[in-house]
């Protein structure tokens, strides 16, 4: 049995889950998210928990009973608490700015670099830190990734755009050797 498929996944007070035939959907205090219903798997819900089931013990039932608990229980987790991640910019005049649901990233390039944020996504900066915020697990990792990948932090100076708890390993640069 699977570690993770097999524990519950609590509701808490607020948040409502449909089980529906194609799709899972959870409502809360921040939002509403779906994620798809997997035909190898049983959905109950009683009493404020939802428990994931296999209905056969094959290869893929097995694979897909952590996976789709998991993602159910970041559904859950989303509407309730909600995700994010958050960007360090480096560099001297490295700046990074938010209007509305764009940011503008000077990062060393001869323009400033603008990214538009999707549906659901709110950018925050504190001095030269950007705080990628969102229901959506996937779509705030997969942003703050797209956002990291502009200018990604070089090993010699530790330029660049990281994320906060990221360490950037330092190389050593060139020695004045003899010739």
């Amino acid at each position: 049995m699977s570690r993770i498929g097999k524990l519950p996944i609590p509701v808490p007070n607020g948040v409502e889950v449909k089980i529906g035939t194609d799709v899972v959907e959870v409502k809360g205090p921040k939002g509403s998210l779906s994620t798809p219903v997997c035909s190898l798997l049983k959905y109950e819900q009683a009493d404020g928990h939802v428990t994931l089931t296999r209905l056969e013990e094959t290869r893929e039932s097995r694979s897909q009973h952590g996976l789709r608990r998991t993602l159910l229980a970041n559904c859950i987790d989303g509407v309730t608490k909600g995700f994010s991640k958050a960007l360090e910019v480096i560099g001297v005049g490295y700046r990074v700015a938010v209007k509305g649901n764009i940011i503008e990233l000077a990062v060393g390039f001869s323009h400033p670099v603008v990214v538009e944020l999707p549906a659901g996504i709110k950018a925050a900066v504190e001095g030269q830190v950007l705080t990628i915020s969102g229901v959506d697990k996937e779509l705030v990792g997969e942003m703050a990734a797209r956002i990291r990948r502009i200018r990604k932090p070089e090993p010699y100076k530790g330029k660049g755009i990281k994320y906060v708890t990221e360490t950037i390993r330092r190389k050593v640069g060139k020695s004045g050797g003899k010739k």
